[in-house]
């Protein structure tokens, strides 16, 4: 009996669910996984708001079968507002007509996270065609399935 113990416990190891490539989920904070996809978003936003030090605060964060989708606010590393003067996006908020939230789908390929889509500063549902636009899968963004924790 002592001698099937090995080959037992191996079988229940191998049997073991691993988690699906097709699951939706939030990558914790901390994870390897989160860090990858917001370093290229902080990339995409840094090009757009002159290189300024980002970092998020996280709304939305879903990631589903080499997909991700990120809703979150752009900050300076000590929590502060970005500075959009001599930016892009200088009239658009003068005017009232810039949310501060950065909107950014990823892909997965050949091992690393890939800005598919992005948006700053819209005032209005940009990915709304998304889905469709990059064959994304829906579970990832807001209203379609289980909502992030």
């Amino acid at each position: 009996m002592r001698a099937l113990f090995p080959l037992v416990f191996c079988l229940f190891a191998l049997a073991a669910p691993l988690p699906a490539q097709g699951s939706t989920h939030t990558p914790p904070a901390g994870r390897a996984e989160r860090r990858a996809i917001l370093e290229s978003a902080r990339r995409a936003v840094q090009a757009r708001v002159g290189r300024q030090p980002v970092r998020f605060r996280v709304d939305h964060l879903r990631v589903r079968s080499g997909w991700a989708f990120l809703l979150a606010r752009p900050q300076r590393p000590d929590g502060r507002a970005l500075d959009y003067r001599g930016t892009p996006y200088r009239e658009a908020l003068e005017a009232g007509a810039f949310d501060d939230e950065a909107t950014v789908l990823l892909r997965r390929e050949r091992g690393a996270w890939r800005v598919a889509d992005f948006d700053l500063g819209a005032t209005d549902v940009v990915w709304e065609d998304w889905p469709e636009r990059h064959g994304a899968p829906r579970e990832i963004f807001p209203g379609w399935g289980a909502e992030p924790p």
